[in-house]
């Protein structure tokens, strides 16, 4: 892959040069990729969050301490928080530490409720007292809204909702922030607050447990075939950096002169067409893997409990108001998936693979460069 110059690429990196973030979930997988992101971008960066919960991890295998101050505090944990994010007069808040699995949300309801819901009161509590602050974003979910089961995209208007303990936490966590922005965050002159919702993010690092691309991998390092669940069952499937690129431009515009325009829901979801029955996705994602591709079995599990069939995202505010939209193909997403973890299990250095994938991205960003940073 190319590399892309700052020539290039100026717009991202003049917002948010020298700039302040505190970043919570700093040691997750999207948090990972977004701390290297705001790096290359010329932000300074504080990350809170717990220690990495899978190993292997993306936090350890791409050196993300080494673009950030990491921090090590349980965001349930209000003291712990507060001294972590003492002494750092941050310009952004993105609040991204959550309990992120639907799976264990039916194992651990109350951990899953309290870390989503009273965790990111915490965190915005922490925000309040942040005197430079210019914005906030919070980070949810597609699973925010009440699910019906409906063909076309729900809209950021749409009734919130979930019928598992993980999808309601992340319709609470949205009525925590939207109330947070009506009380405490109105002043027009002052910090605003945005939430951001996607949906079935893949991309190399992640290593969590019940989740397709992970669960592909482990089985395929082991030379065993991956039983795939309900290969019948459509899912819109994305690319990392492409809800990333959304958020940053979300920041971007709490960062600039029109930050009241920016407050509010925002949806980011792929194209129609990377919306695809799980088996239809394993078979590419094994055409792009090449020699010694994964090997599956398909069927159901009954015994699981209860999953979404289909849930997509409407983003047409994003397109209109900040000419977000996607830039990879399902494809192209897998073939990059693919490539971070054939390189991994290669020995490769994975930070520079990954900072590579995010030049690359930032490159075709830099080609058609419909993207507006708001002033």
């Amino acid at each position: 892959m190319n590399i892309a110059t700052q020539e290039e690429w100026p717009a991202l990196r003049d917002v948010f040069a020298g700039r302040r973030v505190l970043l919570t979930g700093h040691s997750g997988f999207k948090g990972g990729w977004l701390t290297l992101w705001l790096h290359m971008l010329g932000a300074e960066v504080r990350g809170i969050s717990l220690a990495p919960q899978t190993r292997p991890a993306l936090f350890d295998l791409a050196r993300v301490a080494e673009s950030c101050d990491s921090r090590i505090a349980d965001i349930n944990d209000p003291m712990a928080l507060s001294a972590a994010a003492a002494d750092f007069d941050a310009d952004l808040v993105i609040h991204m530490a959550a309990e992120a699995i639907v799976r264990d949300s039916y194992d651990g309801p109350v951990q899953t409720f309290m870390t989503n819901v009273v965790g990111t009161a915490n965190v915005l509590e922490v925000a309040r007292r942040i005197p430079s602050l210019r914005g906030i974003v919070v980070v949810t979910s597609d699973k925010c809204y009440e699910n019906n089961e409906w063909d076309w995209g729900y809209r950021e208007v749409d009734p919130l909702g979930g019928s598992d303990p993980y999808s309601a936490s992340k319709g609470c966590t949205e009525l925590v922030a939207q109330a947070y922005r009506r009380s405490f965050f109105r002043d027009q002159d002052g910090a605003q607050l945005a939430s951001v919702r996607a949906g079935n993010v893949i991309g190399g690092g992640d290593w969590a447990p019940h989740r397709l691309i992970p669960d592909i991998v482990r089985a395929t390092a082991a030379r065993q075939e991956t039983l795939i669940r309900n290969p019948r069952s459509v899912r819109p499937w994305q690319h990392v950096l492409e809800p990333l690129a959304g958020y940053l431009a979300v920041a971007a515009g709490l960062l600039g002169g029109d930050r009241g325009r920016m407050a509010g829901a925002w949806n980011f979801g792929p194209d129609a067409e990377a919306t695809v029955p799980v088996g239809q996705l394993c078979r590419i994602f094994a055409q792009e893997w090449g020699p010694g591709a994964p090997r599956f079995a398909f069927g159901t599990d009954a015994a699981g409990p209860p999953e979404a069939g289909l849930l997509r995202l409407d983003s047409t505010k994003a397109r209109l108001h900040l000419a977000w939209r996607p830039r990879l193909s399902l494809q192209t997403a897998l073939r990059m998936t693919a490539e971070w973890y054939r390189a991994h299990a290669g020995g490769a250095d994975m930070r520079r693979v990954t900072t590579d994938q995010i030049a690359e991205y930032e490159r075709l960003m830099a080609q058609s460069p419909d993207l507006e940073i708001a002033g």
